[in-house]
């Protein structure tokens, strides 16, 4: 039996994608994620990529092996439809996990995968038994079953990534979403997969190698990324977790409060002595430059000042007038205005990082908005453009 007969032969693009899978599939099993408090979702999601994968190397295999029947590229097309079906599912489930377990359960997932094997065993059937004119309905309903379940991914994967980004921001007091930017351009990869595949079988015809060279683009992105995050997440874990605990905490704590409000009366208030205190200790913070530090929590700020969270806050409302992100930044970059002066050899990127910046846009984001101007047009004109803050 031939395998293929040119270099745009589909079967060719079949077997690549076939292998790319399966060996991804393995690499993904054999990798162990540490054990951590918060790494039981991250563990599944891992299982259930793995698993995805190993079933895109089964749909291609099966695929070839009906590779003398005639339509093939028709046949090829239903058979991708299935197997971007069952991958959106999957790795839509993985990536909203890796966010939150609030949107979907693992029984929801059974029950998607579950409808997905029954409508794809009937396309199969329709297709080998069935009339032409039956297998165009069956398939045009197999479409809009799945653009809809599609759109009930973005729904979802919408709302939990807002939430994530406002938790890492509670959490760490940073601009943190370039830590998530991977999670939502695969999600997005994923859905413009699924889109492809629609428009071919509704429109187009002649060319499913060039999209099934695309899938394996995305197969190999995809992985590496995931693989990647595998080694880096515990500074995502460490937030999710964090608000998982104090939601769980929130309940008892509010009982005990509503009891006790009416007899604390007064003396949880914050005294001027208190505050001189915390004015004093940040002042020796500073003089250590530990605001050129990232990566920490408002906990871990706050004990370095030697007070807690809340008064910490309290602190920048009442005596600063600006909350501690804020006033922290300013810092950063009137650091930066300085270093980008006297180091004119060195990078502005690199300036960014040594003054506490650990995303290039948002140091470029940042100082534009309090200077005026990008940290390169402030080198360039010597620091003469004017500071200002926009309005």
């Amino acid at each position: 039996m031939e395998l293929f007969s040119s270099l745009d032969d589909i079967r060719l693009f079949q077997w690549i994608a076939m292998i790319v899978a399966a060996s991804l599939a393995v690499v993904m099993l054999l990798i162990k994620v540490p054990h951590t408090e918060h790494a039981a979702r991250l563990t599944r999601a891992k299982s259930i990529v793995a698993i995805s994968y190993l079933f895109c190397a089964f749909i291609f295999g099966y695929t070839l092996c009906h590779q003398d029947i005639a339509k093939y590229e028709v046949f090829s097309a239903m058979t991708t439809l299935i197997n971007v079906a069952v991958s959106s599912t999957t790795l839509s489930f993985s990536l909203i996990n890796l966010l939150g377990r609030r949107y979907m359960d693992f029984s929801k997932l059974l029950v998607s995968l579950f409808a997905i094997f029954l409508v794809s065993i009937g396309l199969v059937e329709i297709f080998f038994n069935g009339e032409r004119n039956m297998l165009n309905i069956a398939l045009i309903l197999s479409i809009a079953m799945f653009a809809g379940m599609c759109i009930y991914y973005i729904i979802i994967f919408d709302k939990w990534y807002k939430h994530s980004i406002i938790l890492l921001e509670k959490y760490y007091d940073e601009d943190e979403e370039h830590k998530l930017k991977w999670v939502k351009f695969c999600f997005i990869l994923a859905m413009l997969t699924d889109m492809f595949v629609i428009v071919y079988l509704l429109f187009l015809k002649g060319f499913m190698f060039v999209y099934i060279g695309f899938y394996i683009l995305f197969l190999l992105y995809f992985a590496g990324n995931f693989i990647s995050f595998l080694g880096s997440h515990k500074l995502l874990l460490d937030a999710f977790g964090h608000w998982t605990i104090s939601q769980a905490n929130k309940s008892s704590k509010k009982k005990k409060n509503t009891g006790t409000r009416k007899k604390s009366g007064n003396t949880h208030e914050t005294t001027d002595a208190v505050f001189e205190a915390i004015g004093k200790s940040l002042d020796e913070w500073v003089n250590r430059e530990k605001y050129r530090e990232y990566d920490k929590s408002r906990e871990e700020i706050a004990a370095e000042i030697g007070t807690t969270k809340e008064l910490l806050n309290q602190y920048f409302t009442q005596k600063i007038g600006k909350d501690f992100r804020t006033w922290r930044t300013e810092m950063r970059i009137g650091d930066a205005k300085k270093l980008l002066l006297e180091n004119k050899e060195v990078s502005t990127n690199i300036i960014g990082e040594m003054v506490g910046f650990s995303d290039r846009s948002n140091f470029h984001r940042q100082f534009t908005k309090i200077v005026g101007c990008s940290p390169k047009q402030w080198r360039d004109s010597g620091g003469e453009e004017e500071n200002r803050i926009p309005e």
